[in-house]
């Protein structure tokens, strides 16, 4: 293997993208000809404005040349003060919950958690893994970087995807074109009923982590999340702190995820949902997730998204956004009664033609908020 960043050689497919083929000797011969084009002196890269290819190409330059490389939503594009010396991958929160914020990685705090990510998702080096979103969304960078590591092929073409990486709500309509899937791995949000039932028959592997922390807990459907080794978790006041060789830098020895979360026995991991969207009603905690979840099994729902408004007697109530799918609002207020606790069930119901989302597939809360207040 000529470099750590690449897994595989010679005329194994490596990336099938764009319109754009790429064999990893191509790859390769790619990667040498992106150093050659920019100079050996230049001290960091920009993908930000590339197409996915060429953000593969510039980050494994990087990689090669042992420089920093920035991979951030041109769109939304945070402060960056200056760039930690040991720094290689300069990318950013999703920005669900407000504005991204700017993040610095080590190489070391995601490659070497790669050969634990193969072990839980079983992927190959004759694998065609298909990334469902922006590379400045750090799940899909994540997964297409392993794919490169592993010597699989990268693709956006569902119709010969062995392997997915998605958000759920991505899941439900990727499934209906990819008839080669075997593995489906989910991440971002939870994964919820109707993204599992339809990836009925296919391997489901939903792991958790953060753009800070990276991973920190995996499962195969429909076993428990599990922390993974080296990784540490605390809770505190009912939210989660995680230790983690595989953080980013400046973070503390333990960060707070800012989830609400339970720890079993044999290192299971119970993630209810993010503590600032925790809606207190009358003294009764509703996680906004939860209803979410609940909400998305109802004929007629297609995703769903719920925040806290404030009341002046109970302190706050539920305020649920949906999109509909042939139903009214009123015949989703009926079905909703007889699944919701009276504190969960939805004062306010508002129907959407479209959440707002993120690059990354996530609902956007910190627009949904605007949008509905």
């Amino acid at each position: 293997m000529r470099s750590p960043e690449l897994g595989g050689a010679g005329d194994t497919p490596a990336l099938d993208i764009d319109g754009r083929t790429y064999t990893y000797a191509q790859l390769d011969a790619a990667i040498e000809r992106w150093i050659d084009r920019h100079g050996p002196r230049e001290p960091v890269y920009d993908a930000s404005m590339l197409t996915i290819a060429d953000v593969l190409i510039c980050v494994c330059a990087a990689a090669r040349r042992g420089i920093p490389v920035i991979v951030e939503n041109p769109d939304a594009r945070p402060h960056r003060p200056s760039i930690p010396p040991s720094a290689f991958l300069l990318v950013t929160t999703s920005g669900s919950t407000g504005r991204p914020r700017a993040l610095a990685r080590t190489a070391a705090s995601w490659f070497d958690s790669f050969p634990a990510f193969t072990t839980i998702t079983g992927i190959l080096a004759t694998d065609r893994v298909l990334i469902t979103g922006p590379l400045h969304a750090t799940m899909h960078l994540f997964g297409a970087l392993h794919a490169l590591w592993r010597g699989a092929c990268v693709t956006d073409d569902p119709s010969q995807a062995t392997v997915v990486h998605a958000v759920p709500a991505v899941l439900r309509e990727v499934v209906h074109t990819a008839p080669r899937l075997r593995t489906a791995i989910v991440a971002g949000i939870a994964l919820d009923d109707g993204a599992a039932a339809a990836a009925e028959g296919i391997a489901l592997i939903e792991y958790y982590g953060s753009a800070e922390v990276s991973l920190v807990a995996a499962r195969r459907v429909p076993e428990p999340l599990r922390l993974l080794d080296g990784v540490d978790a605390e809770v505190r006041g009912g939210l989660l702190y995680i230790r983690s060789p595989y953080s980013v830098l400046g973070a503390p020895e333990w960060f707070g995820v800012g989830d609400l979360a339970e720890l079993g026995d044999n290192r299971e991991l119970t993630v209810r949902g993010r503590g600032e969207f925790a809606i207190n009603v009358g003294g009764t905690t509703v996680v906004a997730e939860d209803v979410e979840r609940i909400l998305e099994t109802l004929d007629g729902v297609t995703a769903a998204a719920v925040i806290g408004s404030p009341h002046a007697v109970f302190g706050e109530t539920v305020t649920a956004a949906v999109q509909l799918d042939g139903a009214s609002i009123e015949e989703i207020r009926s079905r909703a009664r007889r699944v919701l606790t009276k504190e969960a069930m939805p004062r306010r119901w508002v129907a959407l033609q479209a959440l707002p989302r993120t690059g990354g597939g996530k609902v956007a809360r910190g627009r949904l908020k605007d949008l509905l207040t």
